[in-house]
């Protein structure tokens, strides 16, 4: 079992600048990396989950070049990363002069990962792993974003549900998708579209078209 998981970043990362948020620096595995590739039986030997944090995907790029492109959405409010990974949306959020941000995954490694990358970047993340979904949203929350939500059908109907009693209670929501097979497009509101460069390694296309929307 891995013990020191700030240790295992560092050693399977290296510090890269994401091709759509040139402004930020993430530790992030390259693409010859083997943690993506082990199976699954040797993931759960040695107590690591899919490495979702060490990419920076599509849908959480797209929203946080929104964010940097218009920073009167998070400036001076309470922003939560829902679903944080890297923290690569959180940290968006934190240089476009959010009062604060709230990352949450309930990935253990994404703890240490949005540490690192936060120091990175000179900035301050909160982080929770607690599974958000089963309660209210946190106190003060005034904006959520959330990026690449909706690549399970179970997940993605419950972070939906949930996503839309936050904006019936009058907080501001906004997802980016990348097109994800369980993405509902109808009733949301498409603010912005862009063409995210990824790895074949990970997805279908080497730049996915990517979309940020908000709830009505």
């Amino acid at each position: 079992m891995i013990q020191d998981r700030t240790a295992f970043i560092l050693e399977n990362t290296r510090l890269q600048v994401p091709p759509h948020t040139p402004e930020l620096r993430l530790h992030l595995a390259d693409e010859i990396t083997p943690i993506w590739r082990l199976t699954e039986e040797r993931l759960a030997e040695i107590g690591l989950p899919p490495p979702f944090w060490a990419f920076a995907w599509a849908g959480g790029q797209a929203v946080a070049r929104h964010v940097l492109d218009h920073p009167h959405l998070v400036a001076g409010k309470q922003v939560l990363d829902f679903a944080t990974g890297s923290g690569l949306v959180a940290i968006a959020a934190m240089l476009s002069a959010a009062k604060s941000v709230l990352a949450s995954d309930v990935d253990d490694f994404c703890g240490p990962a949005v540490a690192l990358n936060a120091a990175a970047n000179g900035v301050q993340v909160t982080y929770t792993a607690s599974d958000l979904l089963d309660g209210p949203v946190p106190d003060g929350i005034e904006v959520i974003l959330a990026g690449d939500i909706c690549y399970e059908q179970p997940l993605a109907g419950r972070v939906l549900a949930w996503l839309t009693r936050a904006r019936a209670e009058g907080r501001t929501v906004l997802i980016g998708d990348p097109m994800r097979t369980y993405f509902p497009r109808e009733g949301l509101i498409k603010l912005a579209e862009y063409q995210v460069p990824t790895t074949r390694e990970l997805e279908d296309f080497e730049v996915k078209r990517t979309s940020v929307w908000a709830f009505p």
